[in-house]
């Protein structure tokens, strides 16, 4: 968002129903996270429902970053490709990543961006079954995943089918034995609904073709287990629920088992297999890191390094169920203070179908948004009508939520608002 919030929320949910008060209170004190929210330095009088966007600063980043700026480059210099190990970044920060999403070390590497990642992975499954021709993703994707998904068929031959998740079981049931690689999320961006990644990874499998999922909207937010479920390759960021900073790098996992024919579209430098020896031909490097591909943003990836340890010791079984807790009652919120407003709710109530977000749909989504930051409540909107509002369980209380909901209802019912569209490139 645009707009800068002013530090005037903290009484609002003192102006909710007695009831929903009370829930929130009662729910915050059994919350067993609680004490996480100190991880993180979160302005004063904001409610920060928008870490599905960007995630907050971590309490660790700042004297991390200091250290890296004052000592390692500004002191240790060139030698700190070894001394401080920023050669091997890419590949510890990978591994962190991997501890949170199901996956043994040695298959995750960090330090490019999202879309690349992206290319890299799509290009790679491709060349793993070269003899179809089909490539499926999801025609509610990112956009990003979509004009990827077209640019990689355009340069291999391939042709895209555009298959939403709940139908791809019928799909394959006619062409699967064309299809290469099935590229999903299992959270729609949009609506937070969550998909079954080990029943949609098992169809794949069934009709021979590889699976690529698209992990931005879940890692650290629910628990993933691409080694169990049998993953092929997997894509994330850094910024979004890892609270890595603005443009953190993404990552790449790739199961072991695809290694030594792992192909990947990109030979920079830092994939070959002596990328000192300077040779004149690539040799690609063995395992994982076969998959780096040029000289990595070593602040960016030890900023991303240090906010991953707001996760130590942390129990994502833990961070699901409160996250679901968080969902439900912001859902319940919604029914009591916004529905009777022209809200509607698009998440789903299931909470086996729940993300962590929650999603209402309003005509006027992109000026009541606006408003909410006005009054220090962060969320975000997709166009036409979405409003987002994503929970983060290692720092958003209940009391957070009824919040945002107790602000929502009075902008609502007194036309606090400019119900006016975003202007092109306005960042929501």
């Amino acid at each position: 968002m645009t707009t800068t919030p002013s530090p005037r929320t903290a009484s609002r949910a003192d102006g909710a129903p007695s009831a929903l008060r009370e829930s929130a209170a009662r729910l915050d004190a059994d919350d067993a996270l609680a004490h996480l929210r100190d991880r993180f330095l979160l302005p004063e009088g904001v409610v920060h429902l928008d870490g599905n966007s960007l995630g907050p600063l971590p309490a660790a980043v700042p004297p991390a970053l200091t250290d890296a700026v004052t000592r390692q480059w500004g002191t240790d210099l060139i030698g700190s490709w070894n001394t401080n190990g920023w050669w091997e970044a890419p590949l510890r920060v990978g591994d962190a990543v991997g501890a949170l999403i199901g996956a043994a070390p040695g298959q995750t590497v960090a330090g490019d961006s999202t879309s690349v990642q992206l290319y890299t992975a799509l290009s790679a499954a491709a060349a793993l079954r070269p003899d179809r021709p089909l490539l499926v993703t999801d025609p509610g994707h990112f956009p990003t995943d979509r004009y990827l998904a077209d640019a990689v068929a355009g340069q291999r031959g391939l042709q895209v089918r555009r298959v939403p998740p709940h139908d791809l079981a019928a799909f394959l049931g006619a062409e699967g034995h064309r299809v290469a690689v099935v590229s999903y999320s299992p959270v729609d961006f949009r609506t937070g609904e969550l998909y079954d990644m080990e029943a949609l990874t098992r169809a794949a499998h069934d009709a021979g073709a590889l699976v690529l999922w698209d992990l931005c909207h879940a890692a650290g937010a629910l628990p993933l287990r691409v080694d169990d479920l049998g993953v092929d390759l997997a894509v994330g960021c850094g910024y979004k629920f890892l609270s890595g900073g603005p443009g953190a790098p993404a990552y790449l996992y790739a199961a072991r088992r695809h290694h030594a024919a792992l192909e990947t579209p990109l030979t920079g430098w830092n994939g070959h297999a002596d990328p000192f020896g300077l040779s004149r031909d690539y040799t690609p490097a063995p395992g994982i890191s076969r998959a780096r591909i040029g000289t990595p943003p070593v602040l960016s990836l030890l900023a991303l390094e240090a906010a991953l340890t707001a996760f130590d010791g942390v129990d994502l079984t833990r961070v699901r169920a409160k996250s679901l807790s968080l969902t439900s009652f912001f859902l319940r919120c919604a029914d009591e203070l916004l529905t009777p407003l022209g809200f509607t709710p698009v998440t789903p109530a299931d909470p086996d179908r729940r993300a962590s977000q929650v999603a209402l749909s309003h005509p006027h989504a992109h000026g009541l948004v606006r408003a909410l930051a006005e009054r220090g409540v962060l969320a975000d909107m997709r166009a036409p009508d979405l409003l987002r509002f994503g929970v983060n369980a290692l720092y958003t209380s209940h009391r957070d939520v009824l919040t945002a909901a107790a602000h929502l209802r009075d902008i609502a019912r007194e036309g606090a608002y400019v119900p006016t569209p975003p202007a092109a490139g306005t960042v929501t």
